[in-house]
C-alpha cells in the first residue's frame, strides 16, 4: 500500500526538495504551502514525474488549518503515515529590535505550527489499525544548527527551534507506546532564498558562510530531503526523539 506523507512549507526550498524526494520514494505527498501557487507548482511536477501529489494552501500557524489540510490529506489518498512539520521563519533579529510582533509571529509559525501539526497527525495516525508493536505513524520536525547552539543575530530563530528540539522528544516519549515516532532535521547552511535573505539582512554574501562549515560548502535542500527521506523510510523505525545535524561539520554533538 502507498504510503502518505505531507510536507509543509513545501512550496520551494528545503519543503520542495523534501516533497519531490518522498514522491521518487514512492510517498503520495500532499504539497502544504501558504503560497498556493508555489505549492500548485511543485504539485504538478510531481504529477508530471509520474508521482502522486496534492496541494493544499495553509497557514501552520492557524491550528485548525493545520487539522483541515491534514484530514485533507487522509480523505484524498486514503491514509496518513508521515507528517513533515518543514515550514518556518526565519528572520535576522539582534536582541533590542524584537518586538512583540515579531515574537509572535515567530513562534506561531515555528512552535506552535509543530504543535497543531503534531495533533492533527496523532488524531490520524488513532485511528489506525496497529499489529503487534509496529510503527503506525512518523512526524519529522525541522529545528536547525541553530537550534543546537545559538547562532549570533537570530535570538527568535535560534530559540523557536530549541523549543522545536524539546516538542520533539517529549512528543516522542509520550506516543512511543503507539507506535508513533518524532524526530527532527537540523540543516546548517543551505542554499534557500530563506537563507540568502538572512545573509542579505546580515550585510553577508552565501559564500561568506563556507569558512564556517567542515566540509567547506553550502548545503543544497537535497542533501537535507535525504535525511528526511531516511526518517519517512521503515529504515528509521527504531530511531525516536532524535535530531540529526545535516549541516557540514558545522558543530559535532
Amino acid at each position: 500500500m502507498t504510503k502518505v506523507a505531507m510536507v509543509t512549507g513545501a512550496g520551494q526550498g528545503i519543503g520542495e526538495a523534501i516533497a519531490k524526494r518522498l514522491a521518487k520514494a514512492g510517498f503520495a505527498v500532499s504539497v502544504a504551502d501558504l503560497n498556493c501557487d508555489q505549492a500548485q507548482r511543485v504539485a504538478k511536477e510531481i504529477r508530471d514525474a509520474g508521482g502522486q501529489s496534492l496541494a493544499i494552501e495553509v497557514n501552520v500557524a492557524f491550528r485548525d488549518q493545520m487539522f483541515s489540510a491534514v484530514e485533507q490529506t487522509a480523505e484524498h489518498f486514503g491514509s496518513f503515515d508521515v507528517l513533515v512539520n518543514n515550514a518556518g521563519l526565519g528572520p535576522v533579529t539582534p536582541i533590542k529590535d524584537v518586538t512583540p510582533e515579531m515574537f509572535d509571529s515567530v513562534m506561531h509559525v515555528n512552535v506552535a505550527g509543530d504543535m497543531w501539526g503534531l495533533q492533527a497527525a496523532l488524531e490520524q495516525f488513532e485511528k489506525k489499525p496497529r499489529q503487534g508493536k509496529e510503527v503506525i505513524g512518523k512526524i519529522i520536525n525541522a529545528t536547525s544548527q541553530a537550534g543546537v547552539r545559538g547562532n549570533k543575530n537570530e535570538l527568535l530563530y535560534s530559540s523557536s527551534k530549541f523549543a522545536v528540539r524539546g516538542l520533539t522528544q517529549v512528543a516522542a516519549r509520550d506516543l512511543a507506546k503507539q507506535g508513533i515516532t518524532v524526530n527532527a532535521y537540523a540543516p546548517g547552511i543551505v542554499d534557500t532564498p530563506m537563507m540568502r535573505k538572512i545573509a542579505e539582512d546580515q550585510g553577508l554574501k552565501m559564500s561568506d558562510y563556507e569558512s564556517l562549515i567542515a566540509l567547506n560548502k553550502l548545503s543544497e535542500p537535497d542533501d537535507v530531503a535525504k535525511v528526511v527521506e531516511f526518517l519517512a523510510s521503515d529504515k528509521s523505525d527504531y530511531i525516536t526523539g532524535q535530531t540529526i545535524l545535516c549541516d557540514g561539520g558545522m558543530q559535532f554533538e
